[in-house]
């Protein structure tokens, strides 16, 4: 299912949307290049802060959805729960960065738990397929 290949590389750009945040936040603060851009994370505000975590969360994230959509394609999981499970976590992990910028904490962990449900039943689906 083309689906799975969609959805990763949808995750995969999704990495980077919380980082607009840090970047603009970087330049209003008056961000220097090339000296040493991590000591400015102290410095940025709060929102910009939480963006950086969320950056780094969907980094770790998309690691784990990236192997199970491609265990999903692999092995030839063609069902409708599947493609929802794929389309779920991306919807989720992007309402998880603005949840997280936003500092609304239940939210925010609603949609993890959404994500690694959707994550959780690709490979489950691709266990079964690849029994059966």
């Amino acid at each position: 299912m083309i689906i799975f290949l969609y959805s990763i590389a949808a995750a995969a750009v999704l990495i980077y949307v919380p980082f607009l945040l840090v970047a603009y936040a970087r330049v209003r603060i008056g961000y220097e290049m090339f000296s040493t851009p991590r000591a400015l994370f102290d410095k940025l505000p709060p929102y910009a802060q939480r963006a950086t975590w969320a950056h780094q969360n969907t980094f770790e994230a998309f690691m784990v959805f990236a192997a199970a959509a491609l265990m999903a394609y692999v092995t030839g999981v063609n069902s409708f729960t599947a493609q929802v499970a794929a389309i779920a976590f991306v919807v989720a992990r992007f309402l998880y960065s603005i949840f997280y910028i936003l500092n609304i904490p239940l939210l925010r962990s609603l949609m993890f738990a959404i994500g690694i449900l959707g994550c959780a039943t690709l490979f489950f689906l691709s266990i079964i397929q690849a029994t059966n």
